[in-house]
């Protein structure tokens, strides 16, 4: 019983910060949501549209930083730091170069990149508004994300929630005054939203490097750091990298294909689908905090060379995530309608909305075990590709086919296609318990000393 209460509690001080700083992150998007929604519906599905090119980069920058953290977390458990940081100074440099291909991108073209999820022009014009303000929070989130990750590989995660919190009052502020034209400002709408997006990361980024300088201890980063270049350990990051990388691209994708897909049907699909993702995607934090943590902790015991302990982590990490998913589920169903109240929308946009709600409800409940599963004990004990492969097929063989056939051929109603976007979330439970209780996943990824 002593023991559990240990895991249990030592499992709660890793996650919980991670998971106040996703919710307050995403709490960011939603305050967004709220005061774009009440001052256009136009405007709100062009910030959304927008967001979903925001989300494919961070999920490219989650690839980068998950494969740093699985393999300098068993470096971390090993005792041994300096390799730690020639692990962060190849993920930041692959980092910075997806974010300046993206910057350029969306430079070059920006309303063929919004065009992408709509071809309203309303909604066109309002997004490419957007994107040029909001094009350079690019690099600002790109240095936050790496180095808050190098942070998570020495558990040091703490920080990433105070750094969320101050980036929630300054953007809503920011956004209160701008997006109206509040206390003498001009009244800018979207274009507001997108300046409090850049103040509030540049803040971020700003409090972060003080950090490192003042306050870490533990690597002890300089900016020098950064510049070193290992071969052999560069092999090594792209090695449980690159699957990693791929798949995170993937999910990204998929998910903007989601957006495209309902974009593309009518304008009340689209502003109901922003409205209920956002919601769906606060609550999924939970999960998403627990595979964080899952991961750290699993690579941090294999680092110490005990697979007998991690196997005795993967089994009680299962129980707790099939709790998490009954109270995420209830969770999500009792937010419903006071979260939608606060939406000034047509009542055909919040009445799918409420529908798309009901259904990830079911959807969160194997969403909450195989993500940490896979996610967190697969993943985090070395096995990468299995998680890519997993997600190729299911994603890119059953689900994308089986939407766009039903949305577009078919003919089906929005209510159809959501649960056909989202079926990947139960079916993946059963191999992911098959592969974390019967398969070989856990790996030693470390170079010996």
């Amino acid at each position: 019983m002593m023991r559990d209460r240990k895991f249990l509690l030592s499992f709660l001080t890793l996650s919980l910060p991670i998971i106040l700083q996703n919710v307050i992150s995403l709490g960011v998007n939603l305050a967004d949501n709220l005061m774009l929604g009440r001052f256009a519906e136009a405007a709100l599905s062009g910030a959304t549209a927008v967001n979903q090119i925001q989300f494919v980069y961070q999920n490219i920058l989650i690839g980068i930083g998950d494969g740093m953290v699985i393999l300098a977390s068993q470096y971390w458990g090993a005792g041994r730091t300096e390799p730690i940081k020639r692990i962060a100074s190849v993920a930041m440099r692959t980092a910075l170069v997806f974010m300046t291909v993206l910057f350029v991108l969306v430079s070059l073209f920006p309303a063929h990149a919004v065009a992408l999820f709509t071809n309203d022009p309303a909604i066109i014009l309002e997004g490419t508004a957007y994107l040029k303000i909001v094009r350079f929070t690019y690099p600002l989130f790109c240095i936050t994300t790496i180095l808050l990750a190098v942070l998570r590989c020495t558990e040091v995660v703490k920080i990433a929630f105070y750094l969320s919190l101050s980036t929630l009052f300054i953007n809503c502020g920011i956004n209160w005054v701008l997006i109206f034209g509040h206390l003498g400002f001009p009244q800018m709408g979207i274009r507001g939203a997108a300046v409090g997006t850049l103040v509030a990361r540049l803040v971020e980024v700003l409090i972060l490097l003080f950090f490192l300088a003042k306050k870490e201890k533990n690597l002890r980063l300089r900016f020098r750091d950064f510049f070193l270049w290992d071969k052999e350990m560069a092999s090594d990051y792209y090695r449980v990298s690159a699957p990693i990388i791929f798949t995170q691209s993937l999910w990204g994708v998929n998910n903007a294909i989601h957006t495209a897909i309902l974009g593309h049907m009518s304008s009340a699909a689209i502003a109901a689908n922003s409205m209920a993702s956002n919601l769906y995607l606060i609550v999924k934090t939970i999960a998403v905090g627990a595979a964080s943590a899952t991961n750290v902790t699993i690579g941090k015991v294999i680092g110490e060379g005990d697979e007998q302990k991690v196997r005795s982590y993967a089994k009680r990490f299962q129980v707790l995530f099939v709790f998490m998913g009954l109270f995420c589920s209830l969770l999500l169903f009792v937010l419903t309608e006071p979260v939608l109240s606060l939406y000034s929308f047509s009542d055909e946009s919040r009445s799918l909305a409420r529908s798309f709600l009901h259904i990830l409800c079911f959807i969160m409940a194997g969403m909450c075990y195989q993500m940490p599963v896979n996610a967190g004990i697969i993943k985090g004990g070395g096995d990468t590709k299995y998680v890519m492969v997993m997600d190729l097929i299911s994603i890119w063989g059953i689900v994308i086919p089986l939407s766009f056939v039903a949305a577009f051929i078919l003919h089906a109603s929005p209510l159809v296609v959501i649960w056909c976007l989202n079926l990947d979330q139960l079916f993946k439970c059963i191999p992911a318990f098959i592969k974390v209780n019967y398969g070989n996943w856990c790996r030693k990824l470390t170079r010996d000393a």
